[in-house]
């Protein structure tokens, strides 16, 4: 099984510290953010990587390099100048994922979500993630019953940001820019998409005052 982090988006919120480095390099315990993530999917067995590039993309790969370091094989997909979405961005690395099931994350999630679990989930479609909702999302985004994933229902959780996807999610769609959100819909009015609840550390750190929350001293940063 590969992985994708998602590294791609222009970071609006946490501006002007996004100005100058890409969201996914913000230090946070004296390494960037995604470089935990590949240091976690590494210890998981991963051992192929792909990272998409947007918003100075070019500066990911000074940081990171081609994954050496780590024991893995890092993979760049360019989606400069203007990113393509969670979904288009995925699109366009298929050929780089595989012909199975492969896992996505966030690039700007702050988590210890054990991805070696995800490497035994049976994927026919999609299977996501959940979480308790945070105090900015307290409505939830979609529902689980019984380890499927609805788009409504009672007690509904927030997406975690980490997902297994099998390709064939991905059929009939065309190159370009376009969300996850109305693919995975529609698998979920099949009850195709199945799911799991994760209550250990998870943090959303897409504003400057979520990253305060994980004990970064934005102040120092700009």
């Amino acid at each position: 099984m590969r992985a994708m982090i998602l590294a791609a988006g222009r970071g609006e919120r946490l501006r002007p510290l996004t100005d100058k480095m890409p969201k996914p390099l913000v230090p946070v315990n004296g390494k960037p953010l995604i470089a935990h993530h590949v240091e976690a999917l590494a210890a998981a067995g991963f051992q192929h990587i792909v990272i998409n590039q947007g918003h100075l993309g070019n500066m990911l790969p000074d940081a990171l390099g081609n994954g050496e370091r780590w024991g893995v094989t890092i993979h760049w997909s360019d989606e400069q100048p203007r990113a393509l979405e969670t979904g288009g961005g995925i699109h366009q690395a298929l050929p780089m994922l595989g012909q199975g099931p492969f896992l996505v994350v966030n690039g700007d999630i702050w988590t210890d979500y054990p991805f070696a679990r995800l490497r035994a989930v049976k994927c026919d479609y999609a299977h996501l993630v959940m979480v308790p909702n945070p105090r900015h999302n307290p409505e939830g985004d979609f529902a689980l019953h019984n380890a499927i994933v609805r788009e409504s229902g009672p007690e509904k959780l927030t997406f975690g940001g980490i997902a297994v996807y099998h390709p064939r999610i991905f059929a009939g769609c065309e190159p370009g820019r376009f969300s996850m959100v109305p693919i995975l819909l529609h698998e979920m009015n099949g009850h195709l998409v199945t799911g799991e609840t994760y209550r250990g550390c998870w943090s959303d750190i897409g504003s400057t005052e979520r990253l305060e929350e994980i004990g970064v001293d934005v102040n120092a940063l700009l």
